[in-house]
């Protein structure tokens, strides 16, 4: 690859990241306001704990 290209690959990469960003901060503030004091991090520790328990029925 030429540096031009490396360059418009990295602007790219910026670009994506940015709205990766915005859409993880969105959705944290979406699962605070429904309830889910941490946010993200609390529908993580949710959906985690349901997945053992489907392990364990299904054991």
């Amino acid at each position: 690859m030429t540096k031009a290209q490396l360059r418009k690959k990295i602007a790219y990469l910026e670009f994506v990241n940015d709205q990766l960003s915005s859409e993880l901060e969105h959705l944290d503030e979406l699962l605070i306001a429904i309830g889910f004091p941490q946010g993200l991090k609390s529908a993580k520790g949710v959906a985690i704990e349901m997945l053992k328990e489907k392990q364990n029925e299904d054991s």
